[in-house]
Protein backbone atom coordinates (compact mmCIF):
# COMPACT_ATOMS: atom_id res chain seq x y z
CA UNK A 1 0.00 0.00 0.00
CA UNK A 2 2.71 2.41 0.91
CA UNK A 3 4.51 1.88 -2.37
CA UNK A 4 1.39 2.66 -4.36
CA UNK A 5 0.61 5.77 -2.43
CA UNK A 6 4.13 7.12 -2.96
CA UNK A 7 3.49 7.46 -6.69
CA UNK A 8 0.14 9.12 -6.14
CA UNK A 9 1.20 11.54 -3.41
CA UNK A 10 2.03 14.97 -4.81
CA UNK A 11 3.46 16.31 -1.56
CA UNK A 12 6.57 15.60 0.48
CA UNK A 13 7.96 12.06 0.80
CA UNK A 14 9.71 12.87 4.08
CA UNK A 15 7.24 10.81 6.11
CA UNK A 16 7.29 7.78 3.80
CA UNK A 17 8.92 5.52 6.47
CA UNK A 18 6.12 6.34 8.92
CA UNK A 19 3.57 5.61 6.20
CA UNK A 20 5.08 2.16 5.67
CA UNK A 21 5.26 1.39 9.38
CA UNK A 22 1.62 2.22 10.15
CA UNK A 23 0.39 1.04 6.74
CA UNK A 24 -1.50 4.21 5.86
CA UNK A 25 -1.28 6.20 2.60
CA UNK A 26 1.41 8.85 2.64
CA UNK A 27 -0.97 11.67 1.75
CA UNK A 28 -3.08 10.86 4.83
CA UNK A 29 0.01 10.75 7.04
CA UNK A 30 1.14 14.12 5.67
CA UNK A 31 -2.27 15.63 6.34
CA UNK A 32 -2.51 14.44 9.95
CA UNK A 33 1.08 15.41 10.78
CA UNK A 34 0.60 18.87 9.26
CA UNK A 35 -2.61 19.38 11.23
CA UNK A 36 -0.87 18.35 14.45
CA UNK A 37 1.96 20.74 13.61
CA UNK A 38 -0.64 23.45 12.99
CA UNK A 39 -2.20 22.69 16.39
CA UNK A 40 1.11 23.16 18.21
CA UNK A 41 1.88 26.25 16.16
CA UNK A 42 -1.54 27.67 17.00
CA UNK A 43 -0.73 27.60 20.74
CA UNK A 44 2.52 29.44 20.03
CA UNK A 45 0.71 31.91 17.78
CA UNK A 46 -1.83 32.76 20.49
CA UNK A 47 0.72 33.07 23.31
CA UNK A 48 3.76 34.64 21.64
CA UNK A 49 2.20 36.52 18.73
CA UNK A 50 -0.72 37.83 20.74
CA UNK A 51 -2.24 41.07 19.41
CA UNK A 52 -1.00 42.84 22.54
CA UNK A 53 2.59 41.78 21.76
CA UNK A 54 2.85 42.22 18.01
CA UNK A 55 1.22 44.03 15.11
CA UNK A 56 -1.52 42.71 12.81
CA UNK A 57 1.02 42.89 9.96
CA UNK A 58 3.31 40.35 11.64
CA UNK A 59 0.37 38.09 12.50
CA UNK A 60 -0.80 38.20 8.87
CA UNK A 61 2.68 37.43 7.53
CA UNK A 62 3.30 34.50 9.88
CA UNK A 63 -0.17 32.99 9.39
CA UNK A 64 0.17 33.24 5.60
CA UNK A 65 3.72 31.87 5.30
CA UNK A 66 2.94 28.95 7.59
CA UNK A 67 -0.17 28.23 5.55
CA UNK A 68 1.82 28.14 2.30
CA UNK A 69 4.41 25.87 3.89
CA UNK A 70 1.77 23.34 5.00
CA UNK A 71 0.15 23.48 1.57
CA UNK A 72 3.46 22.81 -0.19
CA UNK A 73 4.26 19.95 2.19
CA UNK A 74 0.92 18.25 1.51
CA UNK A 75 0.33 19.06 -2.16
CA UNK A 76 3.65 20.08 -3.71
CA UNK A 77 3.51 22.46 -6.65
CA UNK A 78 -0.26 21.97 -6.91
CA UNK A 79 -0.49 24.44 -4.01
CA UNK A 80 0.28 27.18 -6.54
CA UNK A 81 -3.33 26.87 -7.66
CA UNK A 82 -4.32 28.46 -4.34
CA UNK A 83 -2.32 31.56 -5.28
CA UNK A 84 -3.63 31.64 -8.84
CA UNK A 85 -7.26 31.40 -7.73
CA UNK A 86 -6.76 34.06 -5.06
CA UNK A 87 -4.83 36.33 -7.44
CA UNK A 88 -7.40 36.18 -10.23
CA UNK A 89 -10.30 37.03 -7.94
CA UNK A 90 -8.38 39.76 -6.10
CA UNK A 91 -7.73 41.43 -9.46
CA UNK A 92 -11.46 41.34 -10.15
CA UNK A 93 -12.22 42.90 -6.76
CA UNK A 94 -9.73 45.69 -7.42
CA UNK A 95 -10.60 46.55 -11.01
CA UNK A 96 -14.17 45.40 -11.70
CA UNK A 97 -17.11 47.64 -10.94
CA UNK A 98 -18.95 47.13 -7.67
CA UNK A 99 -22.19 46.28 -9.46
CA UNK A 100 -20.85 43.11 -11.08
CA UNK A 101 -17.77 42.34 -8.97
CA UNK A 102 -19.45 39.71 -6.80
CA UNK A 103 -20.88 37.86 -9.81
CA UNK A 104 -17.54 37.83 -11.63
CA UNK A 105 -15.72 36.60 -8.51
CA UNK A 106 -18.30 33.86 -8.10
CA UNK A 107 -17.96 32.72 -11.73
CA UNK A 108 -14.16 32.85 -11.80
CA UNK A 109 -13.62 31.23 -8.38
CA UNK A 110 -16.11 28.42 -9.00
CA UNK A 111 -14.99 28.05 -12.62
CA UNK A 112 -11.32 27.73 -11.70
CA UNK A 113 -12.20 25.25 -8.96
CA UNK A 114 -14.23 23.18 -11.45
CA UNK A 115 -11.39 23.32 -13.99
CA UNK A 116 -8.96 21.94 -11.41
CA UNK A 117 -11.44 19.25 -10.35
CA UNK A 118 -12.00 18.13 -13.95
CA UNK A 119 -8.28 17.92 -14.72
CA UNK A 120 -7.49 16.12 -11.47
CA UNK A 121 -10.23 13.52 -11.91
CA UNK A 122 -10.37 12.92 -15.65
CA UNK A 123 -6.88 13.89 -16.84
CA UNK A 124 -4.55 12.81 -14.05
CA UNK A 125 -5.76 10.31 -11.46
CA UNK A 126 -9.44 9.33 -11.61
CA UNK A 127 -10.13 6.85 -8.84
CA UNK A 128 -6.72 7.18 -7.16
CA UNK A 129 -6.52 7.99 -3.47
CA UNK A 130 -3.96 10.75 -3.72
CA UNK A 131 -4.19 13.95 -1.71
CA UNK A 132 -6.85 16.13 -3.30
CA UNK A 133 -5.45 19.64 -3.72
CA UNK A 134 -8.92 20.85 -4.71
CA UNK A 135 -10.13 20.27 -1.13
CA UNK A 136 -8.49 23.46 0.19
CA UNK A 137 -9.60 25.24 -2.99
CA UNK A 138 -13.20 24.45 -2.09
CA UNK A 139 -12.80 26.38 1.17
CA UNK A 140 -10.91 29.20 -0.57
CA UNK A 141 -13.78 29.43 -3.08
CA UNK A 142 -16.21 29.87 -0.19
CA UNK A 143 -14.07 32.61 1.34
CA UNK A 144 -13.57 34.45 -1.95
CA UNK A 145 -17.25 34.47 -2.86
CA UNK A 146 -18.37 35.28 0.69
CA UNK A 147 -16.06 38.29 0.81
CA UNK A 148 -17.15 39.47 -2.65
CA UNK A 149 -20.83 39.28 -1.73
CA UNK A 150 -20.19 40.97 1.62
CA UNK A 151 -18.38 43.86 -0.07
CA UNK A 152 -21.13 44.22 -2.66
CA UNK A 153 -23.99 44.01 -0.15
CA UNK A 154 -22.32 46.42 2.23
CA UNK A 155 -22.11 49.08 -0.46
CA UNK A 156 -25.57 48.73 -2.02
CA UNK A 157 -28.93 49.95 -0.80
CA UNK A 158 -31.39 47.86 -2.79
CA UNK A 159 -31.49 44.93 -0.38
CA UNK A 160 -34.42 44.07 1.81
CA UNK A 161 -34.36 45.18 5.44
CA UNK A 162 -33.58 41.66 6.66
CA UNK A 163 -30.72 41.27 4.17
CA UNK A 164 -29.31 44.66 5.09
CA UNK A 165 -29.25 43.72 8.77
CA UNK A 166 -27.54 40.41 8.00
CA UNK A 167 -24.96 41.63 5.53
CA UNK A 168 -24.12 45.05 6.90
CA UNK A 169 -23.15 43.36 10.16
CA UNK A 170 -20.59 41.26 8.27
CA UNK A 171 -19.54 43.73 5.58
CA UNK A 172 -15.83 44.62 5.49
CA UNK A 173 -15.04 48.13 6.64
CA UNK A 174 -12.71 48.56 3.63
CA UNK A 175 -11.26 46.63 0.72
CA UNK A 176 -8.57 44.27 2.08
CA UNK A 177 -5.01 44.70 0.90
CA UNK A 178 -3.26 41.76 -0.76
CA UNK A 179 -1.61 40.49 2.43
CA UNK A 180 -4.88 40.55 4.36
CA UNK A 181 -6.62 38.79 1.48
CA UNK A 182 -4.02 36.00 1.27
CA UNK A 183 -3.97 35.65 5.04
CA UNK A 184 -7.75 35.26 5.09
CA UNK A 185 -7.69 32.65 2.32
CA UNK A 186 -4.52 30.71 3.15
CA UNK A 187 -3.76 31.00 6.88
CA UNK A 188 -2.23 27.94 8.53
CA UNK A 189 -5.25 27.30 10.78
CA UNK A 190 -7.62 26.63 7.90
CA UNK A 191 -5.58 26.01 4.76
CA UNK A 192 -5.94 22.21 4.85
CA UNK A 193 -9.47 21.64 6.13
CA UNK A 194 -11.14 24.99 6.68
CA UNK A 195 -13.65 25.85 7.86
CA UNK A 196 -14.71 29.00 6.10
CA UNK A 197 -15.44 32.08 8.17
CA UNK A 198 -16.51 35.69 7.85
CA UNK A 199 -13.77 38.09 6.77
CA UNK A 200 -14.76 40.48 9.55
CA UNK A 201 -14.49 37.72 12.16
CA UNK A 202 -11.03 36.79 10.88
CA UNK A 203 -9.82 40.39 10.92
CA UNK A 204 -11.16 40.86 14.45
CA UNK A 205 -9.17 37.78 15.49
CA UNK A 206 -5.98 39.09 13.88
CA UNK A 207 -6.38 42.59 15.34
CA UNK A 208 -7.42 41.34 18.78
CA UNK A 209 -10.87 42.94 18.78
CA UNK A 210 -12.95 39.75 18.71
CA UNK A 211 -13.70 39.61 22.43
CA UNK A 212 -15.03 43.08 23.24
CA UNK A 213 -18.29 42.98 21.26
CA UNK A 214 -19.29 39.61 22.68
CA UNK A 215 -18.34 40.70 26.20
CA UNK A 216 -20.56 43.75 25.82
CA UNK A 217 -23.38 41.68 24.40
CA UNK A 218 -23.18 39.12 27.22
CA UNK A 219 -22.90 41.77 29.94
CA UNK A 220 -25.87 43.60 28.46
CA UNK A 221 -27.97 40.51 29.08
CA UNK A 222 -26.42 39.61 32.43
CA UNK A 223 -25.83 43.06 34.01
CA UNK A 224 -22.04 43.01 33.93
CA UNK A 225 -21.62 39.40 35.04
CA UNK A 226 -18.57 38.69 32.86
CA UNK A 227 -15.12 40.17 33.37
CA UNK A 228 -13.37 41.88 30.46
CA UNK A 229 -10.64 39.26 30.22
CA UNK A 230 -9.89 36.88 27.40
CA UNK A 231 -11.54 33.52 28.07
CA UNK A 232 -9.35 30.46 27.73
CA UNK A 233 -10.15 27.88 25.04
CA UNK A 234 -8.33 25.15 27.00
CA UNK A 235 -11.38 23.11 28.02
CA UNK A 236 -12.93 23.25 24.57
CA UNK A 237 -9.66 22.23 22.94
CA UNK A 238 -9.28 19.25 25.27
CA UNK A 239 -12.88 18.21 24.62
CA UNK A 240 -12.46 18.50 20.86
CA UNK A 241 -9.18 16.58 20.85
CA UNK A 242 -10.85 13.77 22.81
CA UNK A 243 -13.61 13.74 20.20
CA UNK A 244 -10.93 13.54 17.50
CA UNK A 245 -9.23 10.58 19.18
CA UNK A 246 -12.49 8.66 19.59
CA UNK A 247 -13.59 9.43 16.03
CA UNK A 248 -10.28 8.35 14.55
CA UNK A 249 -10.25 5.11 16.55
CA UNK A 250 -13.80 4.27 15.45
CA UNK A 251 -13.08 5.05 11.81
CA UNK A 252 -9.85 3.04 11.63
CA UNK A 253 -11.43 0.00 13.28
CA UNK A 254 -15.11 -0.14 12.35
CA UNK A 255 -14.89 1.15 8.77
CA UNK A 256 -12.78 -1.87 7.81
CA UNK A 257 -15.37 -4.22 9.29
CA UNK A 258 -18.31 -2.55 7.52
CA UNK A 259 -17.18 -1.25 4.11
CA UNK A 260 -19.91 0.54 2.18
CA UNK A 261 -19.01 -1.37 -1.00
CA UNK A 262 -20.35 -4.60 0.49
CA UNK A 263 -23.88 -3.15 0.64
CA UNK A 264 -24.07 -3.13 -3.18
CA UNK A 265 -22.35 -6.48 -3.72
CA UNK A 266 -24.59 -8.83 -5.73
CA UNK A 267 -23.82 -11.87 -3.56
CA UNK A 268 -24.48 -9.94 -0.36
CA UNK A 269 -27.79 -8.59 -1.68
CA UNK A 270 -28.88 -12.02 -2.90
CA UNK A 271 -28.08 -13.85 0.33
CA UNK A 272 -29.08 -11.23 2.92
CA UNK A 273 -32.65 -10.41 4.01
CA UNK A 274 -33.78 -6.94 3.03
CA UNK A 275 -34.08 -5.64 6.59
CA UNK A 276 -30.50 -6.76 7.31
CA UNK A 277 -29.32 -5.02 4.15
CA UNK A 278 -30.84 -1.79 5.45
CA UNK A 279 -29.27 -2.32 8.87
CA UNK A 280 -25.86 -3.03 7.34
CA UNK A 281 -26.06 0.07 5.17
CA UNK A 282 -26.86 2.17 8.23
CA UNK A 283 -23.90 0.71 10.15
CA UNK A 284 -21.52 1.17 7.23
CA UNK A 285 -22.52 4.81 6.78
CA UNK A 286 -22.34 5.31 10.55
CA UNK A 287 -18.75 4.06 10.40
CA UNK A 288 -17.93 6.47 7.57
CA UNK A 289 -18.93 9.68 9.34
CA UNK A 290 -16.20 9.65 12.07
CA UNK A 291 -13.64 10.47 9.36
CA UNK A 292 -15.35 13.82 8.86
CA UNK A 293 -15.85 14.25 12.60
CA UNK A 294 -12.09 13.86 13.06
CA UNK A 295 -11.09 16.25 10.27
CA UNK A 296 -13.53 19.04 11.09
CA UNK A 297 -13.21 18.83 14.88
CA UNK A 298 -9.41 18.90 14.69
CA UNK A 299 -9.57 21.93 12.41
CA UNK A 300 -11.92 23.62 14.89
CA UNK A 301 -9.50 22.86 17.74
CA UNK A 302 -6.61 24.36 15.76
CA UNK A 303 -8.49 27.62 15.26
CA UNK A 304 -9.47 27.70 18.94
CA UNK A 305 -5.87 27.08 20.00
CA UNK A 306 -4.87 30.14 17.98
CA UNK A 307 -7.56 32.17 19.77
CA UNK A 308 -10.11 32.16 16.94
CA UNK A 309 -13.69 31.01 17.46
CA UNK A 310 -14.95 32.71 20.63
CA UNK A 311 -18.72 33.13 20.39
CA UNK A 312 -19.89 34.49 23.73
CA UNK A 313 -21.02 32.55 26.78
CA UNK A 314 -23.31 29.66 27.64
CA UNK A 315 -26.12 30.09 30.16
CA UNK A 316 -23.87 28.65 32.89
CA UNK A 317 -21.22 31.29 32.23
CA UNK A 318 -18.73 29.06 30.43
CA UNK A 319 -17.22 30.49 27.23
CA UNK A 320 -18.45 29.21 23.87
CA UNK A 321 -15.87 28.45 21.21
CA UNK A 322 -18.17 27.41 18.38
CA UNK A 323 -18.13 30.47 16.12
CA UNK A 324 -16.76 28.46 13.19
CA UNK A 325 -17.61 24.92 14.30
CA UNK A 326 -18.61 22.75 11.37
CA UNK A 327 -20.79 20.10 12.99
CA UNK A 328 -22.83 19.07 16.02
CA UNK A 329 -22.32 15.33 16.34
CA UNK A 330 -25.19 14.43 18.69
CA UNK A 331 -27.67 16.48 16.68
CA UNK A 332 -26.51 14.64 13.56
CA UNK A 333 -26.76 11.15 14.98
CA UNK A 334 -30.15 11.78 16.59
CA UNK A 335 -31.65 13.93 13.84
CA UNK A 336 -35.38 13.38 13.37
CA UNK A 337 -35.64 15.15 10.02
CA UNK A 338 -33.65 15.55 6.84
CA UNK A 339 -33.37 19.30 7.51
CA UNK A 340 -32.12 18.79 11.07
CA UNK A 341 -29.38 16.50 9.77
CA UNK A 342 -28.28 18.98 7.09
CA UNK A 343 -28.42 21.95 9.48
CA UNK A 344 -25.87 20.29 11.77
CA UNK A 345 -23.59 18.78 9.11
CA UNK A 346 -20.90 20.95 7.47
CA UNK A 347 -22.49 23.99 9.09
CA UNK A 348 -20.25 26.66 7.56
CA UNK A 349 -20.81 25.32 4.06
CA UNK A 350 -24.56 25.30 4.66
CA UNK A 351 -24.40 28.95 5.75
CA UNK A 352 -22.37 29.80 2.65
CA UNK A 353 -24.88 28.08 0.36
CA UNK A 354 -27.71 29.90 2.11
CA UNK A 355 -26.12 33.33 1.76
CA UNK A 356 -24.82 33.14 -1.80
CA UNK A 357 -27.56 31.01 -3.38
CA UNK A 358 -30.68 30.08 -1.41
CA UNK A 359 -31.56 33.62 -0.29
CA UNK A 360 -30.81 35.10 -3.71
CA UNK A 361 -32.24 32.62 -6.20
CA UNK A 362 -35.70 33.77 -7.38
CA UNK A 363 -36.71 30.42 -8.90
CA UNK A 364 -36.69 27.10 -6.99
CA UNK A 365 -33.94 28.01 -4.50
CA UNK A 366 -33.86 24.48 -3.03
CA UNK A 367 -32.95 22.85 -6.35
CA UNK A 368 -30.49 25.63 -7.18
CA UNK A 369 -28.76 25.23 -3.81
CA UNK A 370 -28.39 21.46 -4.19
CA UNK A 371 -27.04 21.94 -7.72
CA UNK A 372 -24.48 24.50 -6.56
CA UNK A 373 -23.47 22.17 -3.74
CA UNK A 374 -22.89 19.36 -6.25
CA UNK A 375 -20.81 21.60 -8.52
CA UNK A 376 -18.78 22.86 -5.58
CA UNK A 377 -18.05 19.35 -4.31
CA UNK A 378 -16.63 18.14 -7.61
CA UNK A 379 -17.25 16.30 -10.85
CA UNK A 380 -17.70 12.72 -9.69
CA UNK A 381 -21.09 11.51 -11.01
CA UNK A 382 -21.98 10.17 -7.58
CA UNK A 383 -22.03 13.70 -6.17
CA UNK A 384 -24.74 14.76 -8.60
CA UNK A 385 -26.80 11.64 -7.93
CA UNK A 386 -26.59 12.36 -4.20
CA UNK A 387 -27.73 15.96 -4.50
CA UNK A 388 -30.45 15.20 -7.04
CA UNK A 389 -31.75 12.60 -4.61
CA UNK A 390 -31.39 15.16 -1.83
CA UNK A 391 -33.81 17.52 -3.59
CA UNK A 392 -36.49 14.82 -3.70
CA UNK A 393 -35.79 13.73 -0.14
CA UNK A 394 -36.11 17.31 1.10
CA UNK A 395 -39.44 17.78 -0.65
CA UNK A 396 -40.69 14.41 0.59
CA UNK A 397 -39.65 15.21 4.17
CA UNK A 398 -41.52 18.52 4.06
CA UNK A 399 -44.64 16.81 2.75
CA UNK A 400 -44.39 14.10 5.41
CA UNK A 401 -44.01 16.59 8.24
CA UNK A 402 -46.88 18.74 6.96
CA UNK A 403 -49.32 15.85 6.43
CA UNK A 404 -48.42 13.34 9.15
CA UNK A 405 -47.01 15.26 12.12
CA UNK A 406 -50.33 16.82 13.28
CA UNK A 407 -51.66 13.32 14.07
CA UNK A 408 -48.90 12.77 16.67
CA UNK A 409 -49.22 15.99 18.68
CA UNK A 410 -51.99 14.80 20.96
CA UNK A 411 -49.83 13.42 23.77
CA UNK A 412 -46.26 13.01 24.93
CA UNK A 413 -46.37 9.30 24.08
CA UNK A 414 -47.49 10.01 20.53
CA UNK A 415 -44.78 12.61 20.10
CA UNK A 416 -42.17 10.14 21.35
CA UNK A 417 -43.39 7.52 18.89
CA UNK A 418 -43.25 10.12 16.12
CA UNK A 419 -39.66 11.02 17.09
CA UNK A 420 -38.55 7.38 16.97
CA UNK A 421 -40.21 6.78 13.61
CA UNK A 422 -38.83 9.97 12.07
CA UNK A 423 -35.35 9.25 13.46
CA UNK A 424 -35.30 5.83 11.81
CA UNK A 425 -36.74 7.22 8.58
CA UNK A 426 -34.23 10.07 8.53
CA UNK A 427 -31.25 7.76 9.05
CA UNK A 428 -32.40 5.41 6.28
CA UNK A 429 -33.08 8.32 3.93
CA UNK A 430 -29.66 9.82 4.64
CA UNK A 431 -27.94 6.48 4.04
CA UNK A 432 -29.55 5.92 0.66
CA UNK A 433 -28.97 9.53 -0.33
CA UNK A 434 -25.28 9.59 0.60
CA UNK A 435 -24.22 6.20 -0.81
CA UNK A 436 -23.40 7.67 -4.25
CA UNK A 437 -21.35 10.40 -2.54
CA UNK A 438 -19.17 7.73 -0.91
CA UNK A 439 -18.96 5.40 -3.93
CA UNK A 440 -18.40 8.32 -6.36
CA UNK A 441 -19.68 6.45 -9.44
CA UNK A 442 -23.31 6.22 -10.58
CA UNK A 443 -23.41 2.59 -11.74
CA UNK A 444 -22.72 0.91 -8.38
CA UNK A 445 -24.86 3.46 -6.56
CA UNK A 446 -27.99 2.58 -8.51
CA UNK A 447 -28.01 -0.81 -6.80
CA UNK A 448 -28.94 0.95 -3.56
CA UNK A 449 -31.68 3.15 -4.96
CA UNK A 450 -34.92 1.11 -5.16
CA UNK A 451 -35.98 1.77 -1.58
CA UNK A 452 -35.25 5.49 -1.81
CA UNK A 453 -37.30 5.81 -4.97
CA UNK A 454 -40.21 4.07 -3.26
CA UNK A 455 -39.89 6.35 -0.24
CA UNK A 456 -39.86 9.43 -2.46
CA UNK A 457 -42.89 8.21 -4.41
CA UNK A 458 -45.09 7.34 -1.47
CA UNK A 459 -44.20 10.40 0.59
CA UNK A 460 -44.41 13.02 -2.15
CA UNK A 461 -47.55 15.18 -2.55
CA UNK A 462 -47.95 14.09 -6.18
CA UNK A 463 -47.94 10.46 -5.14
CA UNK A 464 -50.67 11.11 -2.59
CA UNK A 465 -52.82 12.75 -5.27
CA UNK A 466 -52.11 9.88 -7.64
CA UNK A 467 -53.11 7.25 -5.09
CA UNK A 468 -56.28 9.18 -4.24
CA UNK A 469 -57.16 9.38 -7.94
CA UNK A 470 -56.59 5.65 -8.35
CA UNK A 471 -58.88 4.95 -5.44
Amino acid sequence: MATETTSSCTGSNLLQPISEIINLPLDQVNFVVCQLFALLTAFWFRLYLHPSKTSPFIRHVVATLLGFYLALFCFGWYALHFLVQSGLTYSIMMFAGLEHMHKLCFIVALGYLSFCQVTRVYVFDYGMYSADFTGPMMVITQKITSLAFEIHDGETCHLSVSHLFLFLSSSPRRMPNLLEYLSYNCNFMGILAGPTCSYNDYMAFIEGTAYQPRHLEANGRENGKYKHTEPSPKNDIISKLCTCAISLAIFLSVSKLCPVERSIDDKFMASTPFILQVLYLYLSMLATRPKYYFIWTLSDAINNAAGFGFNGYNKDGTPRWDLISNLRILDIEFATSFKMFLDNWNIQTALWLKRVCYERCPINPTAATFLLSAMWHGVYPGYYLTFLTGISMTMAARALRHNIRPYFLGSTTHRSIYDVITWAGTQIAICYTVVPFVLLAVGPSLNSKPLSFLVIFFLSPNASLTMQANE
